[in-house]
């Protein structure tokens, strides 16, 4: 194996929304929720070619231009190039929830090649001398025996020419992320909403093969789109991008009932309920508020009982 030991912040700032996810933003309110991020301690910033067609990547590299290399962490993804929209008539990217014109188009590209001018565009972009940590981005969307073959390969021996520090995949299924580690030679995993409080497939087969392998995990989505994001949630949050099943929300209301009893908030324990394993090197956290990014920080560090986990476990809400 080539890679070697390496860090990476436990608390970071998931960048879609400066991408305008869900909302607009300007150029002026991104930088204050950046600057937020940035106030609150948070020095891992992860962002995407794919989060606002390159938006995120702008806003947030002319941000972190302004500050010191060595201090902070950046990671985006691979695997969708950004290219012309032939068909563009002045409409916006809303069919992927992003409030920016639809002026270019994404284009799935696992080849060396593609790898590579993906890297170099995101480099582009960001406007940084260098990349810490690249993912590749949803191989289950496109192809991943082809990831595994084409894609993968590109980006260790990318690693291994010192063009980035690690390399990883990020990804929505556990199939494909424990498939992932257990056939690639990858220094992290980003679990999106696999591995929260609520829900812990990636439990079975992700984090033993992670273990195996000496693989990290990120985890992110972690509030499952909204839904635990707040101290009291609502029928009507939004839960992977879309509304509550039944059984979803009766595990939730066990959950919360667990958090009354132990005087514990929500999205504080479902922030910190991922780092409970030693797997976990780092929670993403997104947010399009200043105040929202600091609220996250507080909650991150706020303080949870033992004995609120251990109720939870035999409850077996969660595993032990």
């Amino acid at each position: 194996m080539s890679r070697t030991e390496w860090n990476i912040p436990a608390l970071g700032y998931g960048a879609a929304n400066v991408g305008n996810l869900f909302r607009a933003l300007t150029d002026a309110e991104a930088w204050a929720v950046l600057e937020a991020a940035w106030e609150s301690g948070i020095r891992y910033y992860d962002t995407a070619p794919h989060y606002g067609l390159g938006l995120s990547e702008r806003r947030l590299g002319a941000f972190l231009q302004t500050k010191p290399r060595d201090e902070f962490v950046v990671s985006t993804k691979v695997g969708r190039l950004l290219r012309a929209n032939p068909d563009f008539d002045g409409g916006l990217d809303t069919d992927n929830d992003f409030f920016v014109p639809n002026d270019l188009q994404r284009v799935w590209d696992f080849s060396d090649a593609g790898i590579r001018t993906s890297l170099d565009e995101s480099r582009e972009r960001l406007g940084l001398d260098r990349i810490d940590l690249v993912y590749l981005h949803d191989p289950e969307r496109h192809d991943l025996d082809l990831a595994l073959a084409e894609a993968f390969p590109a980006l260790e021996q990318l690693r291994a020419e010192g063009a980035v520090s690690a390399i990883g995949v990020g990804a929505m299924t556990s199939a494909a992320l424990a498939r992932s580690v257990r056939e690639a030679d990858l220094d992290i995993v980003m679990i999106a909403g696999r591995y929260t409080l609520l829900e812990q497939p990636a439990v079975a087969q992700v984090l033993p093969a992670c273990r195996e392998r000496g693989t990290g995990v990120v985890a992110a989505s972690v509030f499952n789109s909204g839904l635990l994001a707040k101290a009291e949630p609502t029928r009507d949050s939004r839960y992977e991008y879309g509304g509550v099943p039944d059984d979803i929300w009766d595990r939730l209301q066990r959950i919360v009932a667990v958090c009354r009893a132990h005087d514990v908030l929500l999205p504080a324990a479902a922030m910190q309920f991922p780092l409970r394993d030693a797997v976990t090197r780092s929670v993403v956290v997104g947010s399009s508020r200043p105040e929202q990014v600091r609220q996250n920080a507080a909650l991150a560090a706020a303080e949870i009982p033992a004995a609120f986990w251990d109720e939870l476990v035999a409850e077996e809400l969660i595993p032990e």
